[in-house]
């Protein structure tokens, strides 16, 4: 059985950047290294449809593995139809060297139903030019598709007791989107096979596309003559200003020219690379400590978002506190003392966390945290599901003082 030489995931490449697509196939070895974050995402996504096979249970899984075997998948998936399988998982299809594996096929006299299943809250134009791949392949094989949808995450439903699956998950038809995009697809598909024939790696220069829909997995492959100081580090400019820059041949901070007009965020940072010391707005920085209120506290909380809310009273994506780090100083003279909160796993920890914290910092005296909106925000959501602790959360909000402003407002700015 021949191999294939498209997938979803490389079709989706293709219409990022064909060179993203080259070095995908070819140069894989070059790919950035996954980050933790990146890793759990992935494996989030296959959480979520292993879950969403519940809908339709009583399934087959005909492509297994990770990677799957992807020529006995195609077999298995054959053997399945052929023996009147009512529901299949990872069904896998091959048609003009382009591989398609649909996560739930319904199989029905009036024709197949297809089902995509996505870790997100919301259907995206990628998400469409998945499905209508999926769909160009399918169909392509003889097989009659009666209706294709995307399974998503209901950002709105609230966990009550037992997990149900039918209010967690929205199930949106997407087949008329579909349709359109088919000669769109065959276009495409035969250009991208263009492309991966030929020896030569297409010749694309770095530019807005790199970032959408994704960050390019060879970000940093295709940066290697960006030097250090470059003007993609300008804190603040829109990132089609950067890429103006770049056309321009402005890379590194000296090639900018003197007069070249930039915002005072900026021109401040080039002032400071230029001279090669930091800068310390002593004046600003002895006002924003002059109105200390001891005892002072800094405070910084960890949280964790599953897709799946694990808990009562709680949504999808929902940032769970289950860690906090609160240094205490009483006085300008003592030595600080640190308090800390670790939840014990498969428990809620939204109220130990929040009783640990509130007597760890009842009273009065200043609460410093870097970013305030992260911890206030988590605070307020904390008081809405646990209305009980509102009043002592709002007193606590009140005294929060940020960290941030004096970097955010380059108090102090180091090269």
């Amino acid at each position: 059985m021949a191999s294939h030489l498209l997938s979803k995931s490389s079709f989706i490449k293709g219409l990022q950047c064909e060179k993203h697509l080259y070095l995908y196939k070819y140069h894989y070895d070059e790919m950035d290294e996954l980050s933790e974050m990146q890793k759990a995402i992935f494996k989030r996504g296959t959480n979520v449809g292993v879950l969403a096979q519940k809908l339709f249970p009583g399934g087959v899984i005909a492509a297994q593995g990770d990677p799957p075997n992807y020529e006995m998948a195609l077999k298995r998936t054959k053997e399945l139809i052929n023996s009147d399988a009512k529901v299949i998982y990872e069904a896998a299809f091959m048609f003009n060297e382009v591989l398609a594996i649909a996560d739930i096929v319904v199989m029905k006299k009036e024709g197949a139903k297809i089902f995509e299943v996505k870790s997100s809250t919301s259907i995206s134009e990628t998400y469409l030019n998945d499905a209508a791949l999926q769909y160009y392949v399918i169909s392509n094989l003889g097989m009659k598709v009666k209706d294709f949808s995307i399974i998503y995450i209901n950002n709105q439903y609230v966990r009550k007791g037992d997990l149900n699956l039918e209010e967690l998950f929205t199930t949106e038809s997407v087949l008329e989107s579909v349709l359109p995009l088919q000669i769109s697809v065959k276009e495409n598909v035969n250009r991208f096979k263009k492309v991966l024939l030929k020896k030569q790696m297409p010749n694309i220069d770095i530019g807005e596309h790199c970032y959408n829909p994704y960050t390019c997995g060879f970000f940093n492959y295709c940066r290697k003559h960006i030097p250090e100081d470059s003007i993609f580090d300008f804190s603040g400019m829109h990132l089609e200003k950067k890429y103006e820059l770049y056309r321009e041949g402005i890379i590194s901070f000296d090639d900018v020219p003197e007069e070249y007009p930039l915002n005072k965020n900026n021109e401040l940072q080039l002032d400071v690379y230029r001279s090669g010391k930091p800068l310390i707005d002593k004046k600003a920085i002895k006002n924003f400590l002059s109105d200390l209120n001891y005892p002072l506290y800094f405070m910084d909380f960890e949280t964790f978002q599953p897709a799946v809310p694990l808990f009562n009273n709680s949504k999808p994506y929902q940032q769970i506190p289950f860690q906090y780090s609160v240094f205490l100083k009483k006085n300008k003279n003592s030595e600080a003392e640190h308090f800390e909160f670790l939840a014990e796993p498969g428990i809620d920890p939204r109220k130990r966390f929040i009783e640990n914290l509130l007597k760890i910092t009842k009273g009065k005296g200043d609460v410093f945290v870097y970013n305030k909106t992260f911890e206030i925000t988590r605070l307020n959501e904390i008081a809405r599901d646990f209305p009980q602790y509102a009043d002592e959360i709002e007193k606590l909000v009140s005294r929060i003082k940020d960290l941030m402003i004096p970097f955010q407002k380059k108090y102090y700015y180091s090269p």
